[in-house]
């Protein structure tokens, strides 16, 4: 059976939050971000080995936040494509080629375990991998770099790309190799395997798997999380569902 690998990129220094900490490190319900978003993975996949990405000087970090029995850390790296080369880099000796690896954003602790089901489900006949997204609700706009609309861009066939993203070892491997070869510059995992001819799997996932990015987003991440653990102690899941919408 193939092993299956958590990398969690989390060196960042997340300024856009203009906090006095990485944003990782900033606090839901009285707990780092950063422990909830593993606490969760670990929930959907807890014989997973985690390899987490930290900044070689992070004095945040407390090893109590990690609930996986078998993990590692790696040295982040400057961008994110570097910290997921670090961690493919150091498990290179024990990874098969058909290990599954998932990539997750460690600013998103609200991914729901469904999801992360249904993605290990894609996954095991996805042999470009998939990733979780959900289609483009909003009409989007151009702008001409002077502030002003250029265009409306037709939204039809647009997703936004979400984490994880899931690829078998070898693939993720070789398509990050050539990328850095071709000095491409990547925001996701999934680009990476595009650029190399791949295909990924888009997996329509809940819209409220939110990134804190600014900080308007942990009062809402705080709230869906307390909506989560409200659903969850009922016995039913959140009402929020991954739909195809047709608003205005």
């Amino acid at each position: 059976m193939s092993r299956v690998w958590w990398i969690v990129p989390a060196a960042g220094q997340g300024r856009r939050m203009g906090g006095d900490r990485p944003k990782q490190y900033l606090e839901l319900g009285g707990r780092p971000i950063l422990a909830h978003t593993l606490e969760r993975l670990h929930e959907a996949l807890p014989d997973a080995e985690l390899c987490l990405c930290l900044d070689p000087d992070d004095q945040w970090f407390d090893p109590a936040w990690v609930p996986f029995e078998h993990w590692r850390r790696v040295p982040g790296g400057a961008e994110r494509a570097d910290s997921v080369a670090h961690a493919l880099a150091a498990i290179e000796l024990e990874a098969a080629r058909d290990d599954l690896v998932l990539v997750h954003d460690v600013a998103r602790p609200c991914v729901s375990v469904s999801d992360l089901a249904a993605l290990m489900a894609t996954l095991s006949d996805a042999p470009w991998g998939a990733l979780l997204a959900a289609p483009v609700a909003d009409t989007v706009k151009r702008d001409d770099d002077r502030g002003h609309v250029q265009a409306t861009v037709p939204r039809q066939g647009l997703w936004q790309a979400q984490t994880p993203q899931g690829f078998r070892y070898g693939v993720l491997s070789d398509a990050l190799t050539a990328a850095c070869r071709q000095g491409l510059a990547l925001t996701d995992e999934a680009s990476a395997v595009e650029a190399f001819g791949g295909k990924p799997r888009l997996v329509a996932a809940r819209r409220d798997n939110l990134k804190v990015t600014h900080p308007e987003d942990l009062a809402l991440a705080a709230h869906i999380l307390a909506t989560q653990a409200a659903a969850s102690s009922a016995g039913s899941p959140p009402s929020i569902t991954p739909t195809q919408e047709s608003g205005e």
